[in-house]
């Protein structure tokens, strides 16, 4: 049994996808020269999934045998700890890793709690396929575009004021008294959240033919160069590329609403159940808990679930400096080649390793197992007397309990992601 050890991970081809060899997605698959796989130029590529979710589950390159079944043959892979605390005794993975390749904006979304998913899974299995909650990182591998969480509510309250088309959407009562609660002190409290719910849901309820004649009106003004004060360029210039991917579409007018984040590779963004958000551009490093759960409401052909989305959210608003995760160090004590992103919750963290030509970097065992990626360079993994050569797009498994070290070997700076089980962190 080999302790670290190449998996072959799937692709999907969303619309939202970047095309052919543009993608991210595509150059990785390409590159590890998976079985079969050659580029259609023609195809929009937007993930690489690794991991055991039974949606897309990845194999053992060696035999082509699931790795959930390889996993649940091999129990010391994945650790006693972590198959006792998240039930993995049949070999499935607590968290999915991906890679994201965007270049159509993703829906508004939220995901459910674990309790709101095993409800919606029971109702609609068809939909919400699998009862886990799905708190997930991104990290950003080029520059990256978002939307993550509510404004804080002055700002919100600043664009009903600036943008009649916006304000012409929410009823008077429901706009006057949320202006009047957006300078509380208390922006978490209960009537500032009440009110916060109230002015979305109207939003996202709003008559359609109403919210397209607004939305109508205010494309034509910004297409014309005319903006407000208060309006930030920014912000105009999100809704008319929104605009020209979805348009007429109620879920634009979240930009309003939600934070507009701009990430350059490194950063991160974490955004647990109940949080609003929609990528928008770019490509990044996704880790989840092990679900695919998500409850759509715009900026999609998919279903649109308003009220379960309205419903599941936490109407916390804040600034998106709430949901960045800030790398620290992890791997050789000397050593800056290793950052943790470490969230706030035990499914996952993930590390980046960033080697220069030649060098190596040691990591301590975990108590749980890694799914890891190289997204630049190339080089070996080594373990006890062992070692594997690894390159561009290469996936891989390092089990339990077992210390590494990796190493650059080329002309080319090596650059791995590795997600792994947080519960039994070692640094």
């Amino acid at each position: 049994m080999a302790k670290v050890f190449k998996i072959v991970p799937t692709t999907q081809k969303y619309d939202w996808g970047k095309m052919g060899a543009s993608s991210k997605v595509a150059q990785f698959a390409s590159a590890s020269q998976l079985s079969g796989f050659t580029i259609d130029e023609g195809s929009p590529y937007a993930e690489l999934w690794m991991g055991t979710h039974p949606t897309s589950p990845s194999r053992v390159r060696s035999s082509n045998g699931l790795l959930s079944s390889y996993f649940a043959g091999h129990a010391d892979l994945i650790g006693r700890d972590v198959i006792e605390k998240f039930d993995a005794a049949g070999g499935n993975l607590p968290f999915l890793f991906k890679v994201l390749s965007i270049e159509k904006a993703l829906s508004i979304q939220t995901h459910p709690d674990k309790k709101m998913a095993e409800e919606l899974h029971a109702q609609r299995p068809d939909i919400y396929k699998d009862p886990n909650h799905k708190p997930e990182l991104a990290i950003a591998i080029t520059p990256f575009r978002a939307l993550c969480g509510f404004r804080p509510l002055p700002e919100i309250a600043a664009y009903l004021n600036s943008t009649p088309e916006f304000r012409a959407l929410i009823p008077p009562t429901i706009t006057d008294k949320f202006i009047a609660l957006s300078q509380s002190s208390n922006p978490t409290g209960p009537e500032e959240k009440s009110a916060l719910k109230d002015l979305f849901a109207s939003l996202m309820t709003a008559n359609e033919n109403t919210y397209k004649e607004q939305l109508g009106a205010l494309i034509a003004r910004y297409q014309s160069g005319s903006t407000n004060r208060g309006e930030d360029d920014d912000v105009v210039q999100l809704i008319l590329r929104l605009d020209s991917q979805f348009p007429g579409d109620i879920g634009i007018f979240c930009a309003f609403m939600l934070n507009y984040v701009h990430m350059n590779p490194g950063d991160a963004i974490f955004l647990g159940a109940g949080e609003p958000h929609a990528y928008i551009s770019g490509e990044c490093m996704e880790c989840m808990a092990n679900s695919d759960n998500v409850i759509r409401a715009g900026l999609t052909p998919k279903l649109r679930d308003v009220p379960n989305l309205v419903r599941g959210l936490t109407y916390t608003a804040s600034p998106p400096s709430k949901h960045v995760i800030v790398p620290t160090p992890f791997g050789s004590a000397s050593s800056a080649a290793s950052k943790l992103y470490n969230p706030p919750i035990p499914e996952f963290s993930v590390v980046q390793v960033t080697l220069p030509p030649g060098q190596k970097e040691t990591h301590k065992k975990l108590g749980g197992p890694s799914v890891a990626i190289v997204i630049a360079g190339g080089g070996a993994v080594g373990w006890e007397d062992e070692k594997l050569n690894i390159g561009l797009g290469d996936v891989f498994v390092v089990g339990a309990d077992t210390q590494v070290e990796f190493e650059a070997q080329g002309k080319e700076e090596l650059v791995i992601y590795r997600a792994f089980v947080e519960s039994n962190l070692s640094v």
